[in-house]
């Protein structure tokens, strides 16, 4: 008899998916995340809505900071039921508004980078997605784009609402084919992302080589290190934190869909899911270290608020920069 036989047999009415992690570190890591995004993005916050948005990249930086501080205004309430039961449709509400700012992260971040290609390969040129009001239109546009396509979740039924384990918020739920195909189409989506990505960066790496700095000068050439760094910065975080979720939500799906039906690979995959899921929550700690080192803007107020100069911190905020200024900073 095979162990999900066994399983049905003698408890029936336990979910057969369990949380493999300690019941504490769960919480104990969100909690820490929690803490730390709050402080840091309520401060990215205050820098970016006092600061004038006169370049592109403080648009998505600003959309990037919501997004991210909305993101962990949701975990209080992953610690409240993690691995327990609590209202069907308020967890499920959450659950959908914390993916819609993950993918938001995903998306300002993506725009954020793609900035920064144009300003190293077309240093000269000013397209129109780098104008103010064309990143405002597209910031708004990703944002509407994600609260309608999650509503496509709320349609049809799950293929067993009286199973167990549709009762434990944040768990391993059965889907039916409307929702896992939206999850499969999304995966594809960051597949092509992550290979525009691999283009944007290689073409950088190559401008990069054969820029000259100084001819010579040590002085220009740790700058030129110095560029090479933050540049790498965000598709260095980007991978990190949301490349292994990806990895794993395509085998993931297919086991809430009942394609992988072995009890002991849902249980792996819904292990494995959790801790990239970790993973991804964690940008929203790792964000702010973008800002610090490519938005000179930020870095200095940031050192004025340490040092206590608020009458410098608020002066800085006020001015305006070009949109080209340099291809290190914004």
């Amino acid at each position: 008899m095979s162990l999900e036989g066994n399983f049905s047999n003698s408890n029936s009415s336990t979910c057969e998916i369990q949380n493999a992690l300690p019941r504490f570190l769960l919480p104990i890591i969100y909690s820490a995340i929690c803490c730390i995004g709050l402080l840091s993005n309520a401060i990215s916050l205050f820098v970016f809505l006092r600061r004038h948005a006169d370049t592109s990249m403080v648009v998505y930086m600003r959309h990037l900071t919501l997004a991210d501080s909305l993101l962990v205004l949701c975990l209080p309430l992953r610690i409240y039921y993690h691995n327990s039961e609590g209202p069907v449709l308020w967890c499920k509400l959450v659950g959908v508004f914390f993916y819609i700012n993950m993918y938001a992260s995903i998306s300002f971040l993506s725009l954020i980078s793609l900035d920064r290609y144009l300003k190293i390969i077309k240093p000269v040129w000013v397209f129109r997605i780098q104008k103010v009001w064309w990143s405002r239109i597209i910031s708004y546009i990703i944002w509407s784009m994600l609260f309608i396509g999650s509503g496509l979740f709320f349609v049809g039924r799950k293929k067993d609402t009286a199973s167990p384990c549709e009762k434990i918020c944040f768990h391993f739920h059965d889907k039916g084919p409307v929702a896992s195909g939206i999850n499969l189409a999304v995966v594809a989506l960051f597949g092509v992302l992550i290979m525009v990505f691999i283009i944007f960066y290689v073409k950088i790496a190559l401008k990069l080589r054969t820029m000259e700095m100084g001819n010579g000068d040590p002085k220009a050439q740790n700058r030129k290190q110095r560029l090479i760094l933050k540049t790498y910065l965000v598709p260095a975080i980007f991978t990190l934190c949301f490349l292994p979720y990806h990895l794993v939500r395509v085998p993931y799906v297919l086991a809430q869909m009942g394609v992988i039906k072995e009890v002991d690979s849902k249980q792996m995959l819904h292990t494995w899911n959790e801790m990239t899921l970790l993973l991804s929550t964690l940008n929203s700690c790792l964000d702010p270290i973008i800002y610090y080192f490519l938005s000179s803007t930020y870095r200095r107020t940031i050192l004025c608020a340490i040092k206590g100069q608020f009458k410098s911190m608020y002066d800085l905020n006020r001015r305006r920069i070009s949109i080209n200024r340099s291809v290190t900073e914004i």
